[in-house]
């Protein structure tokens, strides 16, 4: 369900919807679980975000029909509490759980699940995030309110992993095909979105905040907190700072600088957590629409493997885990992580060794010039541009390692810092060389393995170019071959053969030069709250999981459980600060780090009131008094 690690944001244009009036159970004194992270969301709309952060909203609003279990990544029950597939593989029936209904008390049924995936079945711009998963589905149905039955052309192992999130037939179909690509999917005033899941947003300031409010009929229960809050910080310091004095109860996505601050500190639990994440330099290997037309403008210096197979040979990998990483992850090879070890393959070829770098250089015609910048054959010299992101302190800090590691060979890197916004609408277009990026890879490897596939290049539509999945703009008629064998074959051992042979192409090719695998640092109030689950359960992430587990279960520490008891009110509101700046400073930084906000503030209302009482007394004994001398 995650899927880019950062990207980039459409338009922001406001349909009016139906939405839900903000329940009234969370009106008074509501607990409140506040998560510090350091990007905002692209988009609250599905077909649109491609933010990790943004599927984090996705699927705390919206549920699917089969979900992933938090022990082991196996499929698992969502919305369907069961599923059977036919003899030959190609009909499947899920049965949705019995009872259930949208947020705002509209019954949820197997029409809003066909709704969902005809959809996508039948639109372009709706395919790009999930067109993966309905290339194979013949027909979607719904033979009663509770039946889904899809058909396939062929077999597939993708039908227990459809990480689609179902949406509201009665709010969605008035958002046709030309809104929905600038939809914002925000909530007015005063309501919430209408979804399904354990949590509905309720407000959402660019930059700053999205806070939402726990569903009161979510088919698993009602969660323990009434409000989530995640805020925005504009770097890991101030991130950190904010949980520190209290701001936050949850910091995700922390550098590793910053994590090792946090360790023993009072109150504060640091986590490393196995994560599927990675990052890459990437290529413009040739940027096309998908129908093959030419876009952008890329040196086509970056379309010689040689040139690539060179750049890979300089990078020290290494170099960037202990550097960067602070030794917490480990050198990257290719598109699967290890996290994923049925199907993850290290070549290990492709070693840091700058003077093998220059010799195939050398070899390839690419003469080293006077002033120490290679010259190829077309006479044009190695000057690319390297685009990476202001948003991301670590993709900052890894081109200006890449700016060195070129320059030994006899490359110039042009650094190009663009947030994220920016870079998915120029990768989209086809106008760079080279790029700094990550991704964060589902359990099942189709999502991913799409992502280099000739059908996911940018596209025209009404004259204007959209990005697609594919940011290499990589394309090869064998890799697609063995893309769709993969997705038909439902013996695992072996489909797992064929993506590792998919791997070793992405890898020979150098569409990418994998860097790194990082593990997921995150830090939490453990004074304030207790009850997380990791995915998987032992070693994984406790957010920002394919599931929202920890969501559910998280409850503030009470004198029952051995702790401090929480306050409603442990959490800053989102409305403390106009922003989280640089320096992270708001109204809430006034309180200690493990003081509770809740209680001064009631201690010092009591105090207002025996101040109030006092006074009134001293009034009324003066008065009496008066009126005896009368």
């Amino acid at each position: 369900m995650i899927r880019r690690l950062i990207a980039g944001v459409a338009a922001a244009t406001i349909v009016a919807v139906p939405a839900a009036a903000v329940p009234h159970a969370q009106a008074a004194d509501p607990v409140v679980f506040t998560v510090g992270i350091l990007s905002d969301i692209d988009s609250l709309n599905p077909f649109t975000g491609i933010l990790a952060e943004s599927y984090e909203m996705f699927q705390l609003q919206y549920a699917t029909l089969l979900s992933t279990s938090s022990v082991d990544f196996t499929p698992d029950a969502g919305l369907a509490e069961s599923w059977e597939t036919s003899a030959d593989g190609k009909t499947w029936t899920y049965t949705l759980r019995p009872d259930l209904v949208w947020s705002d008390g509209t019954p949820l049924t197997a029409n809003d699940v066909v709704y969902t995936f005809n959809r996508i079945l039948e639109g372009r711009y709706e395919q790009r995030n999930y067109g993966n998963y309905v290339r194979n589905i013949t027909s979607v149905t719904a033979p009663d309110d509770r039946t889904v039955v899809m058909t396939t052309k062929v077999p597939s192992p993708i039908m227990e992993r459809l990480a689609v999130y179902i949406l509201p037939e009665h709010v969605w179909s008035g958002v046709d095909a030309k809104a929905v690509k600038s939809f914002a999917n925000e909530p007015a005033e005063g309501e919430t979105l209408v979804g399904s899941g354990p949590f509905l947003v309720v407000e959402r300031r660019t930059g700053q905040f999205i806070r939402m409010v726990a569903n009161d009929n979510y088919f698993k229960g009602r969660p323990q907190v009434d409000e989530l809050v995640f805020r925005i910080y504009n770097n890991p310091d101030a991130l950190g700072q904010a949980l520190i004095k209290g701001e936050i109860d949850f910091a995700s996505g922390l550098t590793a600088d910053v994590f090792s601050t946090l360790e023993g500190q009072e109150g504060i639990t640091t986590y490393a957590g196995s994560y599927s994440g990675f990052n890459e330099l990437a290529f413009n290997m040739g940027a096309a629409l998908v129908d093959g037309t030419p876009i952008g403008d890329g040196n086509p210096h970056m379309q010689d493997q040689r040139v690539r197979l060179a750049i890979s040979h300089a990078i020290d990998r290494q170099q960037l885990v202990d550097k960067i990483l602070d030794g917490y992850g480990t050198p990257g090879a290719t598109i699967i992580p290890p996290t994923y070890s049925t199907l993850h393959i290290d070549p290990g070829t492709q070693t840091y060794d700058p003077a093998l770098a220059n010799q195939i250089l050398d070899e390839a015609g690419y003469a080293m010039g006077p002033d120490g910048v290679r010259i190829g054959p077309d006479g044009v010299p190695m000057k690319y541009r390297l685009f990476v992101r202001t948003d991301s302190d670590s993709s900052v800090k890894s081109g200006e390692y890449f700016k060195s590691y070129l320059a030994a060979i006899g490359i110039e890197a042009d650094i190009k810092p663009v947030d994220e916004n920016a870079l998915f609408e120029i990768i989209g277009r086809g106008e760079f060389d080279m790029f700094e990026w990550g991704w964060v890879v589902e359990p099942d490897p189709d999502y991913q393995l799409s992502t280099f596939t000739c059908g996911k290049r940018s596209y025209e539509d009404g004259g204007e170019v959209y990005a697609d999945l594919s940011d290499s703009f990589f394309c090869d008629p064998e890799y697609d071959a063995l893309y769709a064998a993969q997705s038909e074959e439902t013996d695992q051992a072996a489909r797992a053969e064929i993506v590792k042979q998919m791997q070793q192409i992405i890898y020979d090719n150098v569409a990418y030069v994998v860097t790194y695998y990082y593990d997921n640092l995150e830090a939490y109030r453990s004074d304030r709250f207790t009850g997380f689950v990791g995915q998987p359960e032992g070693s994984g992430s406790l957010l920002f999981q394919y599931g929202t587990y920890s969501y559910e279960n998280v409850e503030p520490i009470s004198a029952d459980t051995g702790g401090e008891e929480s306050s409603a009110s442990a959490s800053a509101s989102p409305g403390a600060s106009e922003s989280a700046d640089a320096g992270g400073s708001t109204a809430a930084e006034e309180t200690s780090g493990g003081s509770n906000t809740g209680l001064i503030i009631g201690l010092v209302i009591a105090a207002l009131v025996i101040i109030g009482l006092v006074i009134a007394l001293v009034r009324m004994r003066s008065k009496s008094t008066e009126d005896m001398k009368e």
